[in-house]
């Protein structure tokens, strides 16, 4: 497979399988051109990417933002609270003034679910989600199982638990879709308030007791309570989540075996994850980190090959 079956990224619920395997191998490709002294080719020069965000970002953001630079792209940054949104304009105006500057790849973070599926069916641009409310995150998803593909020699066979704030996660269900498509076997781990009903639909296993999710895991994906997305609470208090559901060194090395520990970020030290878990050998948090930038070029690369330019 040589391009990729989809015109849009919009979700890992629309990737095949194949299209997994070609964004990793060419972002190895990249991974080894960010680790040069010099870590920028000429890829996308003369492409335009526009980064709109409509939610507050800093790692997407800025991972985006490098990649782009890395691949020579002209980059135009958004942000919705200093723009004509606050005004009132709409979804469709904004990016349409945008694509009349003749962009060529929107990067967009919406509030709302869906969002980048309509822009995608409304204007005449590469669209990329870069999180769409509670729903997906498929970049986020791509750099989590090319981290533990790399960590783990492979993903397939694999037992990954995503533990935390299941309910209000967009990365939990893109993640959820990449492991499952590339042979993993998933389970997620919290409290019942923050596990969807649905989720044994997905194909899911469901445990509520922390320990019992580690002993079965080879990885665990530890989640950030999301407090902004909660419009009540689920839980008694943040130190009661901590004493149920926070990973700490103590229970790690209580363990038959060793396990990989990771986290989307940002990271509530002492709330889901301790320190010196974060910090210690077994986690591969930043490495996530890294492997996003070359995940992200390798995405941005391959959807720029499938943009017809008049000559």
């Amino acid at each position: 497979m040589s391009s990729l079956s989809v015109e849009h990224l919009i979700g890992i619920k629309h990737l095949q399988r194949e299209d997994i395997d070609l964004i990793f191998s060419t972002a190895d490709n990249f991974k080894d051109v960010i680790n040069r002294p010099i870590k920028k080719v000429p890829s996308l020069r003369d492409f335009t990417i526009a980064n709109l965000f409509f939610e507050n970002s800093t790692r997407t953001k800025l991972s985006f933002e490098l990649a782009e630079k890395r691949l020579s792209a002209d980059v135009i940054n958004f942000a919705s609270s200093s723009s004509s949104v606050k005004k009132g304009e709409t979804l469709i105006d904004t990016v349409n003034n945008i694509l009349a500057m003749k962009v060529d790849v929107v990067v967009m973070r919406h509030p709302n679910p869906g969002a980048p599926y309509f822009l995608s069916q409304h204007v005449d641009a590469k669209i990329v989600n870069a999180g769409d409310g509670t729903h997906e995150h498929p970049t986020q998803a791509l750099l989590d199982t090319y981290s533990i593909r790399e960590k783990l020699g492979e993903v397939s066979g694999k037992k990954v638990v995503i533990i935390g704030d299941i309910l209000h996660s967009r990365v939990a269900l893109s993640n959820i879709f990449a492991l499952q498509k590339l042979g993993a076997e998933v389970m997620v781990c919290g409290p019942a308030t923050l596990i969807p009903k649905f989720i044994g639909t997905l194909g899911v296993k469901v445990e509520h007791n922390l320990r019992k999710a580690l002993e079965w895991c080879d990885v665990a994906n530890v989640l950030r309570i999301q407090l902004e997305r909660q419009d009540m609470a689920y839980f008694p208090s943040l130190r009661e989540y901590t004493m149920m559901y926070g990973i700490t060194k103590k229970l790690l090395d209580s363990l038959s075996k060793e396990i990989v520990i990771m986290h989307p970020g940002p990271i509530n030290r002492g709330v889901e994850i301790a320190s010196d878990v974060a910090d210690s050998d077994c986690s591969i948090i930043l490495q996530q980190v890294e492997n996003g930038v070359a995940i992200r070029m390798a995405v941005l690369y391959l959807l720029a090959g499938k943009i017809e330019r008049m000559s």
